[in-house]
């Protein structure tokens, strides 16, 4: 009965030696948050690689980028290889901060596969982060080697509900679609 639907639903996927063709898909999950450093501090914010002015930055051992470190901790959720925290940490004591670094080393375990979506939401209350959106999505979809819409972004306020609806912080949450280069066929 499945397939019958699938194969009025979906009619390019054809039949092959009398099994169906599906692809392995999986779906990573990652989140990360850090708290702003008071008003006045020279760090940047960095979100997504991308510094929002007049405004400072993560208290972190890195740049605490947490759009970067959120998708990191996605693939790792896929690898079962994590990055940040021991390898992040060495990577910190010789210098590197920067969260892209991080996100490189991860994608490096993926196997072979193709990152097919990522979707993100990010919970702060300021700065507004919308006019950033595009940018975002510039900088996800050349690292991640995806096309600029396939990768979606929202950001809400909290409404005073949590610390990072209040401003003492920011949070991001991941879902990374990954399939896997190897078909598997199903009778």
């Amino acid at each position: 009965m499945l397939c019958v639907f699938g194969e009025k639903i979906f009619p390019q996927r054809k039949k092959k030696s009398g099994f169906w063709w599906n692809m392995n898909v999986r779906i990573g999950f990652g989140q990360d948050s850090h708290r702003f450093l008071p008003k006045g501090s020279t760090k940047p914010l960095i979100l997504a690689g991308v510094e929002i002015p007049n405004f400072p930055g993560f208290d972190a051992n890195s740049d605490g980028d947490v759009i970067f470190h959120a998708v990191t901790n996605a693939i790792s959720s896929l690898t079962g290889k994590p990055v940040l925290g021991l390898m992040a940490d060495e990577l910190f004591k010789k210098g590197i901060v920067d969260s892209q670094v991080y996100l490189e080393h991860a994608l490096k375990d993926l196997p072979p596969g193709q990152i097919k979506h990522l979707s993100l939401s990010l919970e702060l209350k300021e700065p507004k982060v919308l006019p950033y959106f595009e940018s975002f999505k510039q900088n996800l979809s050349r690292i991640l080697g995806i096309k600029k819409n396939c990768v979606g972004i929202t950001a809400h306020s909290g409404e005073d509900l949590t610390a990072f609806g209040k401003g003492v912080g920011a949070q991001a949450h991941a879902i990374l679609t990954w399939e896997d280069e190897k078909e598997e066929k199903h009778q």
